[in-house]
């Protein structure tokens, strides 16, 4: 599968640099091993893309409960995923 999804500006640098190989994000959407992840630079200052995007292919997600960095109604909904990707 083919997945895009926005990424600010910092963690998008981190990630098209290499220093950043992974990626919290809300569990609200099914994402598997072997899937893209096209990861789209968003400006939210302006709240728009900025152009850049980035091609990762997934290699593993871990779901969890157990964080405190979104919504508490959130996390019982869909809980965590943790994404890694080369």
């Amino acid at each position: 599968m083919r997945i895009e999804k926005k990424c600010w500006p910092e963690p998008f640098q981190k990630i098209v640099e290499g220093a950043k190989t992974y990626d919290l994000r809300l569990a609200d959407w099914e994402c598997n091993p072997g899937d893209v992840l096209v990861l789209r630079e968003w400006d939210p200052k302006t709240k728009s893309y900025t152009g850049r995007s980035i091609e990762k292919i997934v290699t593993y997600v871990g779901k969890s409960k157990d964080q405190a960095h979104f919504s508490k109604e959130d996390v019982e909904r869909y809980g965590f995923q943790i994404i890694a990707f080369r």
